[in-house]
């Protein structure tokens, strides 16, 4: 306990450091994240040591660009609750924890505060869900509260739009400020009124959806959305607080988001990471057509590893990244998702429940034979390129939802399991053999080996 105590003091005093003499600070900064990981995280330190201690790297560019660009006293208050909270000292009681229950502690939650949203966009199953339902102040304070005794301080803002909430969402932050706060967000409520609300609570960064260029971010959600969608970009980046973008690649936007034209651009506005998220076919109005096929795939999964060593942005994949998470992250094990109506969902596009926020405390949902199916189950696949179990292994997800009794959590119109897995029966046919040959290439070359 003294060590982590110590480790975290010193993590404390390296960042506040790390503005004037980066050089000395970085070291210290790394010594304290291995003493309080207690040997936690090996893969991802190993990294991130890399990273800083390369000054050529795309990761220490991007840390040179937060130190000059960021607001100070923002960028060290997330700095230092994002490191010392969220990773290493919630991490070490998440897996206290899972030994202790039995069952998955996640590192994040997702909510939606509201089904409300001010646009529609195109293959969204939010909107399914109709603009009726809320989760209360007291209900999302309540979530919190129940996860930081899990060890979680990572909360994540789905929807619907969740700054229709903008007074909670600010209050949220103010209250917890041990925690970190991100949302997915159309970005077309931001304005300098909220920037001046959120501002001194140091631990709330939005990811602006975008879908590449004017006309295919427009044709998804709107005319004009796109216009809107830049100019809150540029207001974060004047008033210095950081933002990343959240992109939904289709197979008509392929060619628009995994250019270097795109990410470019999205360094030039001052985003500090683009998630990627694979077009998922869920909900009433899901097209199988916008599945990307198996060559964009392979594609977008050399493109993120290229831009990682080459472009001072971070680019996620949320599923082509499952080798660095060892498969599949849902049903607690990384994050699990609560809808507006309270239901529990193991993944934000797997919307069955047998369990509601509303009924059971949040450590009882992660013991209901749902979350525990996930939890005996994972990883679903030893080829962590095929992690899920819709997409690359829809017998799975039939057999956990047969198995368990899970109910439909879609609250505009039930969907059947058999209706959700059909649609990805082909795809995770076509998709196999490619994912086989990259799963072989990666371990022969390591995955940041192109």
């Amino acid at each position: 306990m003294v060590k982590e105590q110590l480790a975290d003091f010193g993590i404390r005093q390296a960042i506040k450091a790390i503005r004037t003499n980066p050089d000395k600070a970085i070291p210290r900064l790394l010594g304290g994240m291995d003493l309080i990981a207690r040997g936690e995280m090996p893969t991802q330190r190993r990294i991130v040591r890399e990273y800083l201690e390369n000054k050529d790297s795309n990761a220490y560019q991007m840390l040179m660009y937060a130190l000059n660009e960021l607001d100070p006293a923002y960028f060290e208050r997330i700095m230092q609750t994002f490191t010392v909270n969220v990773n290493f000292g919630g991490w070490s009681k998440q897996v206290e924890l899972r030994e202790r229950y039995g069952c998955n502690i996640p590192w994040a939650i997702l909510l939606d505060p509201t089904s409300a949203c001010n646009l529609h966009c195109t293959g969204c199953w939010a909107a399914d869900y109709g603009n009726r339902l809320n989760l209360s102040f007291e209900d999302i304070d309540s979530i919190i509260e129940q996860g930081k005794e899990l060890g979680v301080y990572l909360y994540i803002y789905t929807g619907g739009e969740p700054l229709v909430r903008k007074r909670d969402i600010v209050e949220l932050c103010r209250r917890h400020d041990d925690c970190v706060f991100l949302a997915f967000t159309n970005g077309t409520l931001v304005d300098q009124e909220f920037i001046d609300a959120i501002r001194p609570c140091g631990n709330f960064i939005p990811a602006f959806s975008l879908e590449g260029d004017r006309e295919s971010t427009d044709a998804r959600r709107g005319k004009g959305v796109y216009d809107k969608v830049v100019g809150a970009m540029k207001l974060m980046r004047k008033n210095g607080l950081p933002f990343g973008i959240s992109c939904c690649y289709t197979s008509e936007n392929f060619d628009a988001v995994s250019s270097d034209t795109y990410i470019d651009q999205l360094i030039e506005w001052g985003a500090l990471f683009a998630w990627y998220f694979h077009y998922m076919p869920v909900g009433s109005d899901a097209s199988v057509d916008l599945m990307v096929s198996p060559e964009q795939r392979e594609a977008m999964y050399h493109i993120t590893r290229r831009w990682r060593v080459t472009k001072a942005i971070f680019p996620m994949d949320f599923q082509n990244d499952g080798q660095f998470t060892q498969g599949c992250i849902a049903g607690g094990r990384r994050y699990l998702h609560i809808n507006a109506a309270g239901a529990v969902d193991p993944c934000v596009f797997v919307h069955f429940s047998d369990s509601n926020i509303h009924e059971k405390t949040l450590l009882e949902c992660l013991q209901s034979p749902l979350f525990m199916a996930y939890h005996d189950g994972q990883p679903f696949n030893d080829n962590y390129l095929r992690p899920c179990p819709l997409l690359e292994n829809p017998g799975e997800l039939r057999r956990i939802i047969g198995e368990t009794g899970a109910r439909s959590s879609n609250l505009e119109g039930e969907e059947t399991v058999e209706e959700l897995c059909s649609r990805c029966d082909q795809y995770a046919e076509h998709w196999r053999p490619t994912a086989e040959r990259l799963w072989g290439l990666d371990h022969a070359c390591g995955p940041f080996s192109r």
